[in-house]
Formats: C-alpha cells, sequence, structure tokens
C-alpha cells in the first residue's frame, strides 16, 4: 500500500478528466489532429504519449514540471533522462492552470482511505468490485486486464483478456464467483472464470451496440448492461447465451450507470439528456424521467433502502434526488460547487456517498438525507477521478483512482473526525 501527500499526488485529477473527453471522442470513431509545439522533447512527447491515448489529452492539460513528472510516471517506466526532457517540454508548453480546491466539511463520521498501486502502469482502473470472497476487483480499461486484491494480504493478481484493446468497463460477479465485464472498445460482453483464466465472450447482435458500459445482475440471474454510444440497455441469459437490445427511447441519450432497487427493477441514468430510466424485466420496456433542469446531465447513481433514487448531476453541480413513489425531486448542491463534477457514487442503507471528480483533490463526499447534512474528505492519492464506487457487505466502500492507478478502500466509522 501506498500514500502520497495531498499536495503532489492531486494533480491527475483534470488530466483524468481529459481522458473522459478523449473516450468519448474516440467512442464516436473522431479525434481531432494536434500538432504539438517546437521545442526540446517534442518528438519524445509524441513518440511516447501518443502510444496510448491521442495528444489531445496532453494539449487540454497543464501543470507544473514536478506534477507532469508524477502525472505520466503513473502511465510509463521512463529512462531519467527522458523523463526528465519529457517534463520540462510540458511545463513550458502546458503550464499550470487553475483548478477548483476540494471544499472540506468536518463532521462526526470517521473514514479511513486506504490505497494500493495496480501492477499495470497506465492501466486506468476504471470500476471496482467488492467480491463475495471479500477481495476487490477492478477492471484494467487500458491495460486490457481484469485485476484482483486480496485485502488481507495486498496479493495482486492480473488477468488478461484474450481480445487486444477489450477496453474493460464495468464488472460484475455472478453467484458462481465469475466476473462477467463489459468490453467497451469491443464491443462484447464478457466472462471470467477466475480459477483458469478462461474468458467467455458474448459478441452483440448489432455492431451499433459498439461499448457495452455497466453490468448488473437482477435476482433472476440475467445480466444487464447499459451501451453509451450506441444507446442501447441490454440482456445476456448466462444459460444460453442470447444477447438481446432495447434502443432507448430518447435519441443519444447515452446510458450509463445502472442499478437495481429492492423489487429487483433495473435503472439508469441517460447521461446525454436530463433523464433517469426504468427497463421492465419482462418486457424490456423502458420508462424514462425528465429531470427539473435542461442542462442536467446525470452520470451514475444509487438507491437506498427505501428505493429512492439518487443521481450524480455531472455538468452541474447537485446531488438529485428522485422518489418513484411521490414523483417528487429535489436538488443539492454538492460542496465543492458547479465545477465538483459529482462521479461515482453508491448507498449504504440510507446514506449516499459520492466522490467530486472536479475539484484538487478528489474529495469523497457523505450525505445525510434525514439531516440533509454534508461531510467531506480529500482522497489521498487525489484521486484522479473516481468514475465508480461500490459498497461492501460490511458497510464499507470499494473505489478506483483512475488517473492515478490505483484502487482503494474506505473504511467507515462512527465518532469524532480524525486524520
Amino acid at each position: 500500500m501506498t500514500t502520497r501527500t495531498l499536495i503532489s499526488s492531486s494533480i491527475a485529477t483534470m488530466f483524468a478528466l481529459a481522458v473522459t473527453v478523449q473516450v468519448h471522442v474516440s467512442g464516436q470513431g473522431q479525434r481531432a489532429p494536434v500538432s504539438l509545439p517546437d521545442g526540446a522533447g517534442r518528438e519524445l512527447v509524441q513518440k511516447t504519449c501518443s502510444q496510448c491515448h491521442g495528444l489531445e489529452l496532453v494539449t487540454r492539460s497543464g501543470y507544473s514540471q514536478d506534477e507532469w513528472l508524477k502525472l505520466f510516471s503513473t502511465m510509463v517506466a521512463l529512462p531519467k533522462g527522458d523523463a526528465d526532457t519529457i517534463a520540462q517540454y510540458l511545463a513550458a508548453h502546458y503550464p499550470e492552470k487553475a483548478r477548483a480546491k476540494a471544499v472540506i466539511i468536518p463532521g462526526n463520521v470517521r473514514v479511513n482511505i486506504k490505497e494500493w498501486d495496480v501492477p499495470s502502469l497506465g492501466s486506468r482502473p476504471h470500476d471496482p468490485l467488492p467480491a463475495s470472497d471479500g477481495s476487490l476487483w477492478w477492471t484494467g480499461q487500458w491495460a486490457n486486464v481484469l485485476g484482483r486484491l486480496d485485502l488481507k494480504t495486498g496479493a495482486m493478481k492480473e488477468f488478461p483478456l484474450k481480445t487486444p484493446k477489450s477496453g474493460p468497463h464495468g464488472l460484475v460477479e455472478d453467484k458462481t464467483g465469475n466476473i462477467w465485464f463489459t468490453a467497451n472498445s469491443a464491443g462484447y460482453i464478457g466472462k471470467l472464470n477466475p480459477k483458469t483464466g478462461e474468458v467467455t465472450e458474448y459478441p452483440m447482435p448489432d455492431k451499433a451496440a459498439r461499448d457495452p458500459h455497466t453490468p448488473l445482475f437482477d435476482r433472476k440471474g440475467m445480466l444487464w448492461f447499459t451501451v453509451q454510444q450506441g444507446n442501447f440497455v441490454g440482456r445476456v441469459n448466462p444459460e444460453t447465451g442470447e444477447v438481446k437490445l432495447q434502443r432507448a427511447p430518447t435519441a443519444d441519450s447515452k446510458p450509463y450507470g445502472i442499478v437495481l432497487d429492492s423489487k429487483g427493477t433495473p435503472w439508469y441514468v441517460a447521461f446525454g439528456t436530463n433523464k433517469i430510466a426504468k427497463i421492465d424485466t419482462a418486457t424490456m420496456a423502458i420508462t424514462e424521467y425528465t429531470l427539473p433542469h435542461a442542462d442536467s446531465r446525470p452520470r451514475r447513481l444509487t438507491i437506498t433502502d427505501d428505493d429512492v433514487v439518487w443521481y450524480a448531476d455531472h455538468t452541474r453541480g447537485y446531488l438529485g434526488k428522485y422518489d418513484p413513489k411521490t414523483g417528487k425531486m429535489t436538488e443539492y448542491p454538492s460542496p465543492g460547487g458547479r465545477e465538483s463534477l459529482p462521479y461515482g457514487i453508491a448507498a449504504v442503507k440510507d446514506i449516499v456517498w459520492y466522490s467530486e471528480a472536479g475539484v484538487t483533490p478528489n474529495t469523497l463526499v457523505r450525505f445525510d438525507p434525514k439531516t440533509e447534512k454534508f461531510q467531506t474528505w480529500p482522497i489521498p492519492s487525489g484521486g484522479g477521478v473516481i468514475r465508480n464506487m461500490y459498497a461492501r457487505p460490511d458497510g464499507n466502500l470499494v473505489i478506483a483512482c483512475s488517473g492515478v492507478n490505483k484502487v482503494g478502500l474506505v473504511e467507515i466509522s462512527a465518532g469524532p473526525t480524525s486524520r
């Protein structure tokens, strides 16, 4: 387990947000041409940074020389001379930019955030998963692996996927311990047998469903998933391998995060528009619900024990609430403000937890619906954008810190705040 100071290690947040932009752009089959300015180190940057992503990620960002060095060292191992040259070049042409600062709100709940570096540099761990055996799994999106962390021993193992550049995104465990995942860049649903390392692939029946996004199992064992750019929701029958798709009613609505309510109904957020939706598991019919503000863009969601739907309004900087029983919608400004970019979110019984991805460092946010009060904590590594989080059976949380190449465990306990 490794820890860095909050100042030095929080630098990856805005760069990782640029990664998000690149993924959306490349998912649409477009990439704007980038021309780097002349100077010592230009060729090294061109050669090194373009191996895994577009150079627009570089040009959208800005850091000090030391920050640039720490950032790309999480992605690739370079000789010291080359690393120093690249850092000097980047700092000269893409200097540090002003960033929104984290807003820390004290309270009576204590958390202990533990983080671990994942083995593959540049892996960009996207989603975490608390498995039934107590381990923590993650998707190594850019390393084309699934990873497993034994939280008791700290031992890690990565499982390579058989199709290159699959872009594993979301993941979920079935009742027998297999790990299912969405191949966001290769258009299939995968199943990994951890005992053998064997991967079974279930391709999309429609090529338009090119980017499966987030998966979950319903109570009957059916696997549901969203397809963001393709604008579908889908279902896999694990017994037969049959894959069915249902196009979302609103064009370009970008189905994103998906969760189950207490009745086993899947709900999802439509990141491309101001809507949330639920799916009829028998007919696959989709019912959409429009949020109050036209510019809302919900990115992830969770459901508390009372079946109230909570969503992270990514673009407006709000935590949103929809009560299906009454139809009432309520919004709460996130502590970090409009630029806070709420993202990964999870519920522990009647408490809502989420992360602000747009502040430096990223924050872990706790919201108590009864008191309507917030409490926040900085992510020790800076976070580098926490895209998703899940609650373990013991009430603790697992996180993936994408831009700083880490996964983490949030241990929660009552008592005076201390760090």
